[in-house]
Order: C-alpha cells, then structure tokens, then sequence
C-alpha cells in the first residue's frame, strides 16, 4: 500500500473493494449495497499519521491540543482561518493549509472538514519542518528534538511567541493530556519527563520569564507581561473616555493570538488576552489606545480576550476566570466603570457587531461575583421605534422600560417584561418627577425622557460612548423615526440632533449641551 495515499482515500477503496466482490460472489445488484464501514477513531488517525510521516504520536496529539481541545469546529475557521483539529491556516502571514495538500495531494476543501485528512496534513506540515531543519532518523524518535520544529509550526515571526508557542506544547507532553472529542471519544497522551532541545529558541526570553531574559511586564496591568500588537492593528490615543470593559473569546489558541495581532495583516487586536490553563495575562495594546475589537465600541472600551472556543466550555477553567476577573476589577477601579453588566458586557452586546462571544457556556453570574459587582444583564435598549405600553403588555419594551425606570430609582420590581401595577406604578412616579402626566401609559415623550436619563455631557461630531447611544436612543423615540444606535456621533446623529432641535425650538446648532438634554430629559 503506497505510504503517501490518504487514509480516506485508502479507507474508501478497502470499502468499494469489499463490494465488489461481494457482488460478484453474490451476484446481487449494486443497489443492495451493505452499511459502510463505522469512521476511523481520532486516535486511529493520530496513530496513523504519526507512523506515516514518522512524527512521535503524543507530541502531533500535544500540538493538536493546544490548538484545538481536539474539536474540529465542523470546519468552522478560527480567528485566523485556521481549520480542523491542527488548525491549519490559511492567511496572509501563514500558509500550513495549502502546505498540507501540497504534501498530502489532498484537496484544501477536504482538509478543512475531514478530521482524519486534517490530522494527516498536520504532521506532514511538522515533519516538513523537521526536514527543512535536517533532523535525522535517529533524532525523529526523541520527542525533544522537535522543539524548533513545533515552534515553526505555531507560524509565528516574533521568535518569543514562536517559544510561547513551543513551550504550551511540551507543558502538555509533560502533564499529560486527557481530552473528550466532540464524538465522545478519549484521546490521552501519558505524562512524561520533557528536556526540550530547543536550539535558537534557548536564547529567546520566554514571555512567562523562565528563559535567559525576565520577562516585560505591563505597565499598565503590573500581573500581565507586555507583548505589543503590532502599531498597523490599532490606533494610537483615543476618542472617548474609558467606560465599559469587553469580553471576547479568541476563537483560537492563547499563543496563536499573540501571533495573530502582531500580524500586520490582521487588522485586529485586543488591549489583553487571558490564557485558559492557568489565566496567564499578556497586554499587547496600552490602555490609552484604541484596539479594534468592538467596532463601534472601540473609541470607549477596553477588550479582553480569552483563550478558546465559544462552542467548548473546556476552555474556560476556573483560573481564566478568576484571573479575567481580577483585571476586569482593575480596569473599574481605575478608571470610575460600574461594576455591572451595562458595563462589563459581551462583545455580541456591543452595538453594531454581529460576533457571538463569549457564548452561552460563559458564566456570567460566576464572572461578575468575582469581578464583585452586580451580575443583572442588561435587557435590549435599542429598538427601530419604541412602542406605547401600557398595563397588560408583555414584550421586551416593557423590560427595556423596567431596568430603566429601577436605574432611575423608580422600583419597576422584577425586569420581567409583564407590565403589571408595578410597573404601572413606577411609571406614574416617574411622569410626576419629570412634570408630565402622569397617566402610566409610557408613550413618545415618557419614553424620550426614560431613554435620555442620565448624565449630560457636552456632546458633538466625532464623539462616541455610552452618552451617544443614550442620545441616539431619546431622538428615535421623539423623532419617531430610527436613529442608529452604533454609539458613534457622525453626521447623521447631528442631522436627528438639528432636527429635533428646529422642532423643539431650541438653538440650532448641533451640539448636545444642556439645553438640548433638558429638553429630552423633560420629554420634550
């Protein structure tokens, strides 16, 4: 059997080939065809590919693993469209996916959803790096002779990340690897003594300081090590003041990220990323620049990501947690955020992003009692229009109107989305404060005032944050038509600021001082 024939393809012509003579010696149609052959196991294909490109077996699994947990995501890429099990990647600055079907003569569509064909390409990628580095037969048994091969493997150009990279690896040869595949079935490398040898890389300082140079240190987070993206993924200063903390998911592995934002292809960065085993914290952007995580909550936000899957809970182990939360606790104290759940949000929460982490197994009440702040989530608060409610509505209005009115000190009681008297009471408090009438019924001008109430901030073209969408959200409901609620201030928020103002009577001149916020305040 030829060695370089994919074990796909070999499982696919053992099948047809027991068919056929099946129907010869039965002399059946080909439409009585037998139940195909159950798939190969992961630890076949681990086993397989391993013996084929003569790679030891436990260190392709170890690689495979702190890339992926062993989840091929259904051929879902990563954040740097990075496929399947070894994550083999497709971009700018890394090109293993297209290296592999060079090797392995398989399609690049087969490598990105086939777990045993990706498998195979990943160690045809590792053992074409072992050849370009002119290991022998003898050394391509000794697991520690692999070490500059594996840190090529990772892809990335800063030889610290490069060793982050490598070393993640032989932290797991050396504890062991115990994981569950999406299908149920255990994968296990044994733990072992590891001596690395790890040629060039031994004079790199390690980014955790175990190499020959202490490792940089935040100057903004002192727990953190400083490794910074690189300058054409972000923008220097910022736009807005501090007010809301972001939590993403890397969608890819804690080392692959690093790498990823000091890609100057990229376009993307994040101010902190977490790692999974042992919460680990390395900043890459200083807290007074602007990285691109959040579209339009980048001008006031601070992002940190953190390592894994949002499809995997696996990834998020008690100490990404307790460590994330204790930055998080920073970044509120220093720089005034509330510690609730408007502030410390999702980045699916952020306005105008269509990202989904950090997903449903993130434990958002276990987060924010560590952080040690109020885990209430935030109902939606943006809508095209707003609706009169009433008592006997139910809907997500009527929550919106509840967080609103208990934010005001008005007590609304549960934000349950049931207007009931309650909520009818509440209502009528506020219409009183605010000198409208008070009717209980939440219409155009109570919605205008619920929506504006707040701080009052002097706001123009070019601002952005939290008092912006506030501001967006008030003139959709007096205007009676959508004002986006992106939180930036451009010039179709200065049109609906102008607008509102010839309608009102006040000075037209597109600013939002206190003129303008008191007369969406007052309902006006």
């Amino acid at each position: 059997m030829s060695r370089g024939t994919p074990l796909w393809r070999r499982l696919r012509s053992v099948a047809l080939g027991g068919l056929a003579a099946a129907l010869v010696l039965t002399g059946q149609s080909a439409q009585a065809a037998p139940a195909p052959a159950e798939p190969p196991t992961m630890n076949h294909a681990f086993t397989e590919a391993a013996e084929e490109y003569r790679v030891p077996r436990d260190l392709l699994v170890a690689v495979g693993y702190g890339e992926t947990h062993l989840d091929g995501h259904d051929g879902r890429p990563s954040h740097a469209n990075g496929y399947g099990v070894m994550h083999l990647a497709d971009n700018p600055g890394q090109h293993s996916l297209e290296r592999a079907a060079e090797l392995t003569g398989t399609p690049r569509s087969v490598l990105r959803r086939d777990t045993v064909a990706n498998i195979r390409g990943g160690a045809a990628v590792l053992a074409d790096h072992a050849r370009a580095l002119g290991l022998t037969g003898a050394e391509r048994r000794d697991p520690d002779a692999w070490y500059p091969a594996v840190a090529r493997y990772g892809g990335a150009e800063d030889p610290r990340t490069a060793r982050l990279y490598a070393d993640t690896v032989y932290r797991f040869l050396a504890d062991g690897v115990s994981a569950h595949t999406p299908a149920g079935e255990r994968v296990t490398v044994r733990p072992r003594p590891v001596d690395p040898e790890r040629g060039r890389y031994a004079a790199v300082p390690s980014l955790d300081g175990s190499g020959d140079g202490a490792a940089l240190q935040s100057a903004d987070y002192p727990p953190a090590r400083w490794v910074p993206a690189d300058p054409s993924n972000y923008s220097s200063g910022r736009a807005s003041s501090i007010t809301t903390v972001v939590v993403h998911v890397t969608q890819g592995s804690y080392a692959g990220t690093i790498s990823w934002f000091q890609n100057p292809s990229s376009d993307v960065s994040a101010h902190y990323v977490v790692r999974s085993s042992d919460g680990e914290v390395t900043q890459m952007v200083r807290d007074r620049d602007t990285a691109w995580h959040a579209r339009s909550g980048n001008p006031y936000s601070v992002g940190i990501e953190h390592e894994g899957y949002v499809d995997d809970p696996t990834w998020f182990t008690d100490a990404m947690y307790r460590s994330s939360a204790a930055l998080t606790r920073h970044l509120c104290d220093e720089y005034g955020i509330p510690k609730d759940r408007a502030h410390v949000v999702g980045h699916h929460e952020v306005p105008g992003n269509d990202h989904t982490d950090p997903g449903p197994y993130w434990d958002w009440d276990y987060y924010m009692e560590l952080v040690g702040g109020s885990g209430e989530v935030t109902p939606r608060l943006s809508f095209p229009s707003y609706d009169t409610l009433r008592e006997g509505d139910r809907n997500d209005q009527v929550k919106a109107a509840q967080y609103l009115l208990n934010a005001q000190g008005f007590d609304a009681g549960s934000v349950d989305g049931i207007f009931g008297p309650a909520t009818d009471a509440a209502v009528r408090s506020f219409q009183s404060d605010r000198g409208l009438t008070a009717d209980g019924v939440v219409g155009k001008r109570t919605w205008t005032a619920l929506l504006s109430a707040g701080s009052t901030p002097l706001l123009q073209n070019g601002d952005s944050g939290a008092a912006v969408t506030r501001l967006q959200r008030a003139l959709t409901a007096a205007l009676g038509r959508t004002v986006e609620t992106d939180g930036l201030f451009g010039p179709k928020t200065e049109e609906a600021v102008r607008d509102y103002q010839t309608g009102r009577g006040l000075g037209v001149d597109g600013l939002v001082g206190d003129e303008t916020w008191g007369a969406l305040q007052s309902g006006r």
